[in-house]
């Protein structure tokens, strides 16, 4: 089954590109128990087509990772960018499933598009894992999309390029700069890369993770014990692949936040991770409404000032936008310029995004978010050999954005391109 960690803040890798919950039931193509009598297909249909879900359709295990209102909130936004549940296609040819094997890997069919889609079911026929794809939305084409983000309440900026024409085939506001989220960890391993090939670090350099790197998910080294060692190419990794805050923070220490700040425009003083959390904790207004009136120099004061101060619980950041004036700010022409500098590390290729892997020659990929931010960029080679870039950013300050609407644009996007890309080879 795919492992994925739940929805977290300033990240959109594979975590929100994906949704899903691994909570210890059988592993795909199980038979049921006997006598179990609900099928996959049944229980697709319930989550899609009853007006709220019912507990009763959950194992404990997943209930315990999120909860029954996370969980129809997710449904919900499926339902709101895909329209009216039809059916569930299974996708497993014949010829490769087992005797007696319960078809669990589908693409669910609406009205306004599809989704792929893989489910379990525990022995009492309860829902023990899920996996949600990219929704692929029915559109005339290019133009449709392009139309359609531009109606995303707030504000909206995209920019599709064709490298080996120098054509830009869409844009909206692309030298608009917008709050990024997790995206500004493309110039940490831009000015990470020059540092390398200047001879000053190395990938395989070892360093230690300190208290001080220690940051809110997403992520997994925020659990790691202070003392851990790590290389550089370790960190650079779990920095674009898994958006891990905690490994960013290092790394912005390891390389320098003012080197950095070469590398991302009007971004200065260039926050971690942790400074942002910090800044945006209700705890620590006084220090943010300094921040915000301050210069670069007075903003560098604040953040020495809030050095020994404790993050902030992470549920702060699981509803309505909050400060989204302290975040990195990059247009998506800035945003394309930097994929252009870093999309040849094999790094960028762990995690392809909204992209289907294999439906390109090569995805490179980095994404972010928190309440109100959410932007994703991707370089793609397509098997005829041209490459093209994708960067798209939607901000909203007043509420929370319908991720799973955006993403499906982004994903709807990249298909529309790939077939564009085919028609010109043929």
């Amino acid at each position: 089954m795919k492992k994925h960690l739940p929805l977290s803040v300033l990240s959109v890798a594979v975590l929100i590109i994906t949704f899903i919950i691994a909570a210890g039931g059988p592993v795909f193509g199980e038979p049921p128990a006997p006598g179990e009598s609900v099928t996959p297909q049944e229980r697709l249909a319930q989550l899609f087509t009853s007006a709220s879900l019912s507990a009763d359709w959950f194992s404990p295990a997943v209930l315990a990772q999120l909860p029954l209102g996370q969980l129809q909130a997710i449904i919900d936004q499926y339902r709101g960018t895909l329209g009216i549940y039809q059916w569930a296609e299974g996708l497993t040819p014949p010829s490769a499933a087992a005797p007696g094997a319960v078809e669990t890997t589908f693409q669910l069919i609406f009205d306004g598009g599809t989704v792929p889609a893989q489910i379990v079911l525990d022995n009492e026929g309860r829902i023990a894992g899920l996996w949600l794809g990219v929704p692929q939305l029915k559109v005339a084409g290019l133009e449709e999309l392009i139309s359609r983000f531009t109606e995303l309440p707030g504000q909206v900026s995209l920019l599709v390029y064709s490298v080996d024409s120098q054509e830009v085939l869409a844009a909206v506001a692309p030298t608009t700069p917008l709050a990024v989220g997790s995206t500004f960890k493309l110039a940490v391993l831009a000015a990470l890369k020059d540092k390398i090939a200047a001879g000053a670090l190395a990938r395989d350099q070892v360093v230690r993770l300190e208290e001080k790197h220690k940051s809110l998910p997403t992520g997994i080294l925020q659990t790691w014990p202070a003392g851990s060692a790590l290389t550089i190419e370790s960190l650079a990794a779990l920095m674009i692949s898994l958006s891990d805050n905690t490994a960013t923070d290092l790394l912005i220490d390891v390389v320098g936040p003012e080197v950095v700040e070469l590398y991302a425009g009007n971004n200065r003083p260039f926050l971690s991770t942790r400074q942002a959390f910090i800044l945006k904790s209700p705890e620590n207004s006084a220090f943010l409404e300094e921040y915000r009136r301050g210069d670069t120099q007075k903003r560098r004061e604040v953040l020495q000032a809030i050095e020994e101060r404790q993050l902030p619980d992470p549920s702060l950041f699981g509803g309505n936008p909050v400060a989204l004036d302290v975040e990195w700010f990059f247009s998506v022409n800035d945003l394309v310029n930097l994929m252009a500098y870093v999309q040849e590390l094999p790094l960028m290729s762990i995690n392809p995004g909204a992209a289907d892997a294999a439906n390109w020659q090569r995805v490179a990929y980095k994404g972010g978010s928190e309440p109100g931010v959410i932007s994703m960029t991707t370089w793609l080679v397509s098997k005829s050999g041209k490459s093209y870039a994708v960067s798209a950013t939607w901000n909203d300050d007043a509420a929370p954005l319908d991720e799973a609407k955006f993403i499906g644009l982004y994903g709807s996007l990249l298909e529309e391109l790939r077939k564009l890309d085919e028609q010109k080879a043929q």
